[in-house]
Formats: structure tokens, C-alpha cells, sequence
């Protein structure tokens, strides 16, 4: 019976894998999915034997998901082989379930959730292989020079924040009621002994809705529906002024992003299925006068901000006041000058990530 059983699970999978051409931001046209995870057919199944039961039904549960519960770590034996290297499990998982033009382990970022994440360079005797416990690294600047033909055009180049909004939460002459005052939303050198590493502050359009949100542990999840989720629920958020655009761009936040505070910067993976737009003293180039707004894709992360450029940077970032700590984010629509609204104020639902300043 548990053979049986073991077959069907092991038939499912392969029925549930990906055969559309993802996203990616590789150089000329990627070759037919289907053709090549039917190559993969044979070691895909051999993986499926190795798997024990518990961990072939974590797996069909998380590819059943999509990510959308943490089903737990998907434990396969750690073989070590010298010469040339086999398919990484990780990788050929991945290529099954997320990204067909997947082509190697440097492409792929392993997220907080997974144990492996906290034993880096002493796997064991096991590696973790749950595809959705990995995210693909975006590279900043990359898009503004190869893009898929399915990105619209007007992400071709950095974009430039025009630092001068007057309705700005970052500009200290603004008379917005919201934005100073009672409701303030930057921080101080003296919350040190809060125990935090930052606040969260939601805005749609020019109102900020609901309370800060304190960020103490390693990663936070911010999403309007996540079954199964903790964290950061915008969808619980009410407003007596919410309009139309507003409700619309809601419904597409999904599962959001996760936030992670790690050794080498703070990263903003997409776990949405629409991209997200960002902005960060730290992603502008060096040199750069404005700041840039980068598109994210789903499925993707990015390390938002690095401590050790920061003070480099700081000092070209443009004309106007700004946050040398503050990074925002924009769900599924982009800002700048290529689009039609000017300043990340214009956008349906956006993210004030409030980092806490160094001492």
C-alpha cells in the first residue's frame, strides 16, 4: 500500500511541475521548458526514491501550496562527489517547480525559513531541497541592460526618484498632517533600547494607515493573505478613505514580501505574483545623483540595503532631503520618471521600511 502510494505522490509531482517559461533576466530566448524537464524526467525520479515518505509528502505539499505554507524543511541525503558535479537536488527542484531556465546553484538564495540557512557550510549528512525555501537573486542594475521581452519597456533604465515631492513622509517642510506631528514615523538614536532593527509603516497614496510595526525578529512577512502566515497583515488594516485603485492594488499584494535582517545587509524577497518596486540609498550606483527605483520580479530577492556602502553612498543621493535608513517599497505599481506618477506618494500601497540608525 505505502508503494502505491509512494507512486502516486511520485506521478503528482511530475504532473504538478512548471511548463511555462519563467521570468528570468538570462541572455537571448530560453529553450522549451517542456523539452528540457523531460530530459530531467529520469533524475527527477530517481530523487523521488531517495525522498523518505515524510519528506515526499512535505514536498507534494509544498509544490501543492506554491509556497503559500511553510511546510517545513525537504530533507535529502548529502552525497558528495568528486569531478564533475551532478545536478544539485536543490537546483533540479527548482528548474522543476519555479523556474525552468534556472541553470545553476549561484543563481539561488536560500531563505531565513530554512534550517539550512542556519548551517551554512556544515550541511550534515542532509540538505534541504523544498524549492519554495529558496528565492533567485536579483542582480541591481541587470535589468537596465538585458530584459525578457515580457518586461514592458519602461524598466529599461534606473529610474530617478525626484526628491522634491512636497507631500513627501521624508521631506521635513511637508504640511501633511499625517506625516509629522503625532503621527511621526522616523526614528530616533534613543529607541536603541526597544530592541529592534526596524519599523514598518504603510501608506496608501499619502496616508499613512494603521500603526509603526515593530520589526524584532530576524525576518518578517508583510502580506494581505497568507494562509497560515504571521507577521505584518495589511489585509486587517481599515480606511474610511480607501478608493477604488486602492482596494484593486490591495487584492494583489497576495503574500507579500518577506523582510530579513541578515549578516550582510537587509534583503526584500517578492513572494507575490506581481513585481514590486524598491527604493534604497544603498541599490542607487555609485555616483548616481537622484535615487533609483528597481522592479522586482516574484520569485526574486535583493539585499535592499548594505551598512558598509552606506556612508560611501550617502553623500550623492540627490538634491533634496532624504532617509539615509529609510527604504520603500511600492506593490505592483512603479514610480519615476517613466511612469505617470511621479513620486512613490502617487502609488496605490507602499512601504516605509524605517531601519534602525547605527550607533
Amino acid at each position: 500500500m505505502f508503494r502505491s502510494r509512494r507512486s502516486v505522490s511520485a506521478r503528482q509531482l511530475w504532473r504538478q511541475r512548471c511548463t511555462t517559461p519563467s521570468r528570468g533576466l538570462g541572455e537571448g530566448a530560453p529553450p522549451n521548458p517542456e523539452d528540457l524537464q523531460n530530459a530531467l524526467r529520469p533524475t527527477a525520479h530517481q530523487l523521488f526514491k531517495k525522498l523518505k515518505d515524510e519528506q515526499l509528502w512535505q514536498l507534494a505539499e509544498a509544490v501543492e501550496s506554491k509556497g503559500r505554507w511553510d511546510c517545513g524543511c525537504v530533507w535529502f541525503p548529502w552525497e558528495s562527489r568528486g569531478g564533475k558535479q551532478a545536478l544539485a537536488p536543490q537546483v533540479l527542484l527548482c528548474k522543476l517547480y519555479r523556474w525552468p531556465d534556472l541553470r545553476q546553484a549561484s543563481e539561488l538564495k536560500r531563505l531565513m525559513q530554512c534550517e539550512n540557512f542556519w548551517r551554512k557550510g556544515s550541511e550534515g549528512t542532509s540538505i534541504c531541497c523544498n524549492p519554495y525555501h529558496f528565492s533567485r537573486l536579483a542582480v541591481p542594475g541587470l535589468q537596465g541592460k538585458k530584459l525578457p521581452t515580457q518586461v514592458p519597456c519602461k524598466v529599461k533604465e534606473s529610474l530617478r526618484f525626484v526628491p522634491s515631492d512636497p507631500f513627501s513622509p521624508l521631506n521635513p517642510g511637508s504640511t501633511y498632517s499625517n506625516v509629522r506631528g503625532r503621527h511621526d514615523t522616523t526614528l530616533s538614536r534613543g529607541s536603541y533600547k526597544d530592541g529592534y532593527w526596524c519599523k514598518l509603516a504603510y501608506w496608501e497614496h499619502r496616508t499613512r494607515v494603521g500603526r509603526l510595526y515593530t520589526v524584532s525578529e530576524p525576518s518578517v512577512h508583510i502580506f494581505h493573505d497568507l494562509p497560515k502566515g504571521s507577521g505584518f497583515c495589511l489585509g486587517f488594516l481599515g480606511s474610511e478613505t480607501r478608493n477604488e485603485t486602492v482596494r484593486r492594488t490591495r487584492m494583489k499584494i497576495g503574500q507579500g514580501i518577506t523582510l530579513s535582517h541578515e549578516n550582510d545587509g537587509v534583503w526584500v524577497y517578492n513572494r507575490s505574483e506581481h513585481p514590486i518596486f524598491i527604493n534604497s540609498p544603498t541599490l542607487a550606483p555609485v555616483n548616481t545623483r537622484g535615487q533609483s527605483v528597481h522592479k522586482l520580479l516574484p520569485g526574486y530577492s535583493i539585499k535592499v540595503f548594505d551598512s558598509e556602502q552606506e556612508v560611501s553612498r550617502c553623500h550623492v543621493l540627490g538634491d533634496g532631503p532624504y532617509d539615509p535608513h529609510s527604504v520603500r517599497i511600492s506593490f505592483a505599481k512603479g514610480w519615476g520618471s517613466c511612469y505617470s506618477r511621479q513620486f512613490i506618494t502617487s502609488c496605490p500601497c507602499w512601504l516605509e521600511v524605517l531601519l534602525r540608525p547605527p550607533r
